[in-house]
Formats: structure tokens, C-alpha cells, sequence
């Protein structure tokens, strides 16, 4: 089992950056995808970044050049971030940190992040 904490989030006015941080801790796997989603309100959940254990990244179009995720090991921890600058009302949504290894997808609970404009 792997568990996954979030922190960061909150409420930015248009342009501002936010910074998320995601820890996994349990069972980790040498190789495994750390990343984000989200879904905004009456939407679907989204991809917008995932990032591996050998630090390659994969980013939504909409988020590209704005957004960085990286990720960092610590022993038995394993901590992903999301740097969010530039920030636009369309990007307010729930974040979630997700964390895949062999066939199985872990979900953190979410966090608020809320942009106005």
C-alpha cells in the first residue's frame, strides 16, 4: 500500500503561483509515475503533469510554461511538487497527486486551489 499526503493549495488572485507538494510513503516501488490531475466543477477529472523516477516529465498543453513539477527522494519518502506560476481563474479546480507503480494507481485526497480573477 502506498499513502499519499498533499499540502499547498489555496486561494491566489490571477497571475500569482501556488506551490503543491505531494509524499508518498509505504510500499514504493524503485520505479514508479508521481503526478497531478484535476477536475474543475461539473467537469471530468484532467491530466496535468506526471514526472518518473528518472525525472522525465509529461505536461498538459494548457499548462505548459507555467507549470513544474519535480520530485525528490528522501529515503523512504518520495515527494513530488507542482510549482504553478501564471496562474488563470480556468486553472482553479481540486488537485490530485496520483502515484502508479506496477498496475496499481494511488490517488492523494485533493486540494483546493482557487484562482480569481
Amino acid at each position: 500500500q502506498v499513502q499519499l499526503v498533499e499540502s499547498g493549495g489555496g486561494l491566489v488572485q490571477a497571475g500569482g503561483s501556488l506551490r503543491l507538494s505531494c509524499a508518498a510513503s509505504g510500499r514504493i516501488f524503485n520505479y514508479n509515475v508521481m503526478g497531478w490531475y484535476r477536475q474543475a466543477p461539473g467537469k471530468q477529472r484532467e491530466f496535468v503533469a506526471t514526472i518518473t523516477t528518472g525525472s522525465n516529465t509529461n505536461y498538459a498543453e494548457s499548462v505548459k510554461g507555467r507549470f513544474t513539477i519535480s520530485r525528490d527522494r528522501d529515503n523512504a519518502k518520495n515527494t513530488v511538487h507542482l510549482q504553478m506560476n501564471s496562474l488563470k481563474p480556468e486553472d482553479t479546480a481540486v488537485y490530485y497527486c496520483n502515484h502508479v507503480q506496477g498496475a496499481v494507481r494511488y490517488w492523494g485526497q485533493g486540494t483546493q486551489v482557487t484562482v480569481s480573477s
